[in-house]
């Protein structure tokens, strides 16, 4: 199960730090990642983190503004989003699986969503 929180309004240049709680998993055996779905669009990568939290990946669009990161022995990963953009508005979703790619097809356990609302 993943509990995803910290989403909000905010304005363009702000700042918020998504947490995703896990349980009922070995969390730190999974990748995790950050994806992201705006109304109308599809569900899109934004992050992910390996296992240990070694490697990590960026979609480009947030490269540079995001940061994933992990807590094992917290089983949470966080994602800390700066200098955000009206176009980063969408509900954001952790989730987990085995496999360190960018397809949301390949995650199989997913968090309810968390809205972050970016005004101009």
């Amino acid at each position: 199960q993943l509990q995803a929180s910290g989403g909000g309004l905010v304005q363009a240049g702000g700042s918020l730090r998504l947490s995703c709680a896990a349980s009922g998993r070995t969390f730190s055996t999974y990748v995790m990642a950050w994806f992201r779905q705006a109304p109308g669009k599809e569900r899109e990568f934004v992050a992910r983190s390996s296992a240990t939290g070694r490697n990590t990946a960026y979609a480009d669009s947030v490269k540079g503004r995001f940061t994933i990161s992990r807590d094992n022995a917290k089983n949470t990963v966080y994602l800390q989003m700066n200098n955000l953009k009206p176009d980063d508005t969408a509900v954001y979703y952790c989730a987990t699986g085995f496999s360190y790619v960018s397809s949301p097809t390949l995650y199989d356990y997913w968090g309810q969503g968390t809205q972050v609302t970016v005004s101009s």
